[in-house]
C-alpha cells in the first residue's frame, strides 16, 4: 500500500469506486485498492459524501499547508481498535517502570539508528556512544528526552561534515520556518514520516494518542512521533544527505518566506520522489529470512510493540543489527 499526493487545486469526489481529483489540468481517475492515504499540499474542495467513501475503505487524509507544514488529519473511525489493548497502552503509560522502558528503549534505537548512519559513512561519533551508554542510569522522561536532545545536536553537527558546500549544511536545527535550505528539508521530510507512521498505526490495533516518549497531553498524536525518532537517520536523513551531496536539490527548489525558507512544488515533487523509493527499498531481515520494505520494518516495530503491551514479548527497539 502506498501515498497518494495531491499538489494541484480543484475538487477531490467519488467515483463510482474510484477517486476523481479535479483541476485545471483536467480529471486524475484513482483506483483505491493499494491506498494507504492520501497526503494534500493543494487547495482541495471535497464533500460528506467523499469522507464516508474514504471512511468505507479506510484511507486516511493528511494536510499539509502551502510550506509543507503538516495541519492535521481525517483520521477515520477506527476498524481495529481493541478494548483491551488501549487499556494496556494506557496502563503502560501511567504506570512509570513500565512507560520509562518503552521510552528509554526508543532513545536507545533512536542513538542506534543515527551511530548506523554515521558509521556506514565513516564518521566518527565517540560522544553518541557516551551518551547511549548512559540511557541505563536514566529514570525519567525528561532526563530520556534530554539526552535524546543533546545526542541530536552532535549528530547534526556531524552530519555536516558529510555536506561540502556551506549553505547547505545544517549548522543548527531550525523550524516553524526553518532558516536555512538542510532545515527546510529536514523538517519537510520528519513531517512526511510523522504521517506516515499514523496511516501505519491506523492498520494495527494500537491508539496513536498514547506514546511513552513524547508527552501525551494536549496533542492528537503522540506514538507515531515516538516510533518515527527510530527511522528519522535512516530514511529522512540519509535522503536529505544524498539529495545535498549529489546535487538533486538545489537554491532554485527554495522559497524565501517571511523569516524563512519553503520548499516550492518542484522541490516537494523531487523530495518526495526519493521518499517513496526509500520506502519501497527492501532491506534482508535475518530473523524472518526474507526482504522486507522500509514501510515494512515501520509495520513491524509497531506490532512488535503491540506484542509487548499484551505481555507476549519485550519491547526492544528496532536497529540495523536485524538486517544483512
Amino acid at each position: 500500500m502506498e501515498s497518494v499526493y495531491i499538489f494541484s487545486s480543484g475538487r477531490l469526489r467519488r467515483k463510482s469506486n474510484t477517486l476523481c481529483v479535479e483541476s485545471e489540468g483536467g480529471k486524475k481517475y484513482i483506483p483505491v485498492e493499494n491506498i494507504l492515504d492520501i497526503k494534500i499540499f493543494g487547495e482541495v474542495d471535497f464533500n460528506k459524501r467523499l469522507l464516508e467513501f474514504l471512511t468505507q475503505k479506510r484511507i486516511i487524509l493528511h494536510f499539509f499547508n502551502r510550506e509543507g507544514y503538516y495541519v492535521g488529519t481525517y483520521y477515520p473511525r477506527e476498524f481495529l481498535n481493541s478494548g483491551f489493548l488501549i487499556l494496556r497502552q494506557v496502563e503502560h503509560f501511567l504506570d512509570h517502570k513500565k512507560r520509562i522502558s518503552i521510552a528509554r528503549s526508543i532513545v536507545m534505537g533512536s542513538l542506534n539508528s543515527m551511530m548506523s548512519f554515521l558509521k556506514d559513512n565513516k564518521v566518527e561519533y565517540r560522544k553518541l556512544k557516551e551518551l547511549s551508554e548512559n540511557l541505563e542510569s536514566v529514570n525519567t522522561v525528561e532526563q530520556l528526552m534530554a539526552i535524546e536532545g543533546n545526542a541530536r545536536e552532535e549528530y547534526y553537527s556531524l552530519l555536516d561534515s558529510l555536506v561540502d558546500e556551506e549553505a547547505f549544511r545544517i549548522k543548527k536545527r531550525t523550524r516553524r520556518p526553518p532558516q536555512n535550505y538542510a532545515n527546510t528539508l529536514l523538517s519537510f521530510g520528519n513531517s512526511l514520516l510523522y504521517t506516515t507512521v499514523l496511516s501505519l498505526i491506523y492498520q494495527t490495533h494500537l491508539d496513536p494518542r498514547v506514546g511513552y516518549l513524547h508527552e501525551t497531553n494536549f496533542r492528537r498524536f503522540t506514538l507515531n512521533l515516538d516510533v518515527a525518532e527510530l527511522f528519522k537517520p535512516l530514511i529522512i536523513d540519509k535522503i536529505v544527505i544524498s539529495m545535498i551531496r549529489l546535487k538533486r536539490i538545489q537554491k532554485r527548489h527554495f522559497n524565501k518566506i517571511s523569516n524563512g525558507l519553503m520548499l516550492n512544488d518542484e522541490g516537494k515533487k523531487l523530495f518526495l520522489s526519493e521518499y517513496e523509493k526509500f520506502l519501497r527499498k527492501t532491506v534482508h531481515h535475518k530473523k524472518m529470512n526474507r526482504y522486507v520494505s522500509f514501510r515494512g520494518l515501520i509495520k513491524m516495530e509497531l506490532h512488535r510493540l503491540e506484542k509487548h503491551l499484551v505481555g507476549e514479548q519485550n519491547y526492544s527497539a528496532f536497529s540495523t543489527s536485524m538486517w544483512s
